[in-house]
């Protein structure tokens, strides 16, 4: 199939050309005939595959064929997560509309609103946004949703993992009734799908190539151990002078930190990323790994999306992912371009059924270390045992937090001491 094929505006067609595309991707060919047609679409697709082609085109189709009055309304909402993701659509948007008279323009934090505020001033029919800032400039008056005809919610698991579903229903709460939504996501958890069933009125479910085969180029290994070793392993494979730049995937944020924290004990440089670390403290990590500066960056998956680092040959699964997807989206980050890399996961008897389902999907068997100094001797838990580690888990954490104000209480007492004094 060709663009021409797609019934888009003959614009459109040829700003298409003009960027060198003259066959849509899988997303494209499913999502841009659903969207014309003005249904509303819940999406999984990676970033990468050609996504944002795949709702901008279709909505700038609607957009040069409605007729409107001289003074421009914002029409079209896209919401996405960060800086980067904005930036990138906004361009995107930019290019398609080279040859018709649809504006955009993108808004975001962490800069000053002047620029941003002249534009939306200045007449728009597409903006971009992140949502922090998005809800800044309505509370301000500078936005008005009352005229939105298209929604799109982009990279959602991304942004809830990053703490903005609060945001996204204030957003939600000011939107026309009567719209067409679009909602893409790369992983479908049942909060996100509990999320998109709150968006989408009859959503046509859509899915570009999804994940089943690891890269021949990349290498296999898998250590068998005991929860209250992972951490010795970890040390224990680093001794390793091969593994000069590692990736580490952890699936928790807290846990994230902890693993820093240890290898920093030991004189291992390394850094985290995920949602609780700023945007600026996200891109100097990455920047440093890439630099070479830090041996170990310890990511979420979802801040991990969109890393892409040439020649990285080394990735780590400190926890076994329980989505057998994740893993293959995981190791991909190695082995890219043809290069050889290589996979290492840790796995305690409580991930021991997700390392079988990962080998179902990639219909391989991962090699086994055996011979290393930490074995796995424990046993997967019972169901009473498990009820019993998440009740202490749960307490643990109820305790953490309850010591954590107590301290917060006492500092703010000592400076109202201070301050009377």
């Amino acid at each position: 199939m060709r663009f021409e094929n797609l019934n888009l505006h003959s614009s459109l067609i040829q700003a298409v050309k003009d960027q060198n595309y003259s066959e849509p991707t899988a997303i494209q060919q499913q999502a841009i005939p659903l969207i014309l047609k003005k249904n509303d679409v819940l999406g999984s697709a990676q970033t990468g595959t050609g996504k944002t082609a795949a709702f901008a085109l279709p909505i700038l189709h609607h957009l040069i064929n409605e007729k409107t009055n001289d003074k421009r309304k914002i029409r079209a909402l896209v919401v996405t997560p960060t800086r980067e993701l904005a930036i990138q659509i906004g361009d995107n948007f930019t290019d398609y509309s080279k040859y018709n008279k649809i504006k955009n323009t993108v808004i975001f934090g962490g800069v000053k609103q002047g620029t941003q505020t002249t534009a939306l001033n200045n007449g728009v029919d597409v903006l971009v946004a992140t949502p922090g800032r998005l809800l800044d400039l309505m509370g301000q008056g500078f936005i008005s949703l009352k005229d939105i005809k298209y929604f799109v919610l982009d990279e959602a698991d991304r942004m809830l993992d990053m703490g903005f579903i609060h945001d996204i229903r204030k957003i939600l709460n000011e939107l026309p009734r009567e719209r067409q939504s679009l909602f893409f996501s790369a992983t479908m958890p049942s909060n996100i799908l509990k999320l998109s069933s709150q968006i989408l009125k009859s959503p046509k479910q859509i899915s570009a190539n999804p994940v089943s085969s690891t890269a021949e180029t990349i290498q296999q290994f898998i250590y068998y151990t005991n929860k209250s070793d992972k951490k010795d392993l970890l040390l224990y494979i680093l001794k390793d002078k091969n593994i000069n730049q590692l990736l580490l995937f952890s699936r928790t944020k807290h846990g994230a930190d902890r693993i820093v924290r240890n290898l920093k004990k030991k004189n291992i440089q390394a850094a985290a990323i995920h949602g609780d670390k700023s945007q600026n403290q996200r891109q100097k990590a990455l920047q440093s790994f890439k630099d070479l500066e830090i041996r170990v960056l310890v990511a979420t998956d979802i801040a991990a999306r969109g890393i892409d680092i040439d020649k990285l040959s080394y990735v780590l699964n400190y926890d076994i992912p329980n989505e057998s997807e994740t893993y293959v989206h995981r190791i991909g980050r190695c082995g890219r371009a043809g290069e050889t890399g290589v996979s290492i996961s840790i796995c305690e008897p409580e991930e021991n059924e997700y390392a079988r389902d990962i080998e179902k999907l990639i219909k391989q068997k991962i090699k086994e270390i055996q011979n290393h100094p930490f074995p796995q001797t424990d046993k997967p838990m019972n169901a009473q045992q498990k009820k019993e580690s998440e009740k202490e888990k749960q307490r643990r954490k109820q305790e953490f937090f309850a010591n954590r104000n107590k301290k917060r209480s006492a500092k703010k007492q000592n400076s109202r001491n201070n301050y009377r004094k």
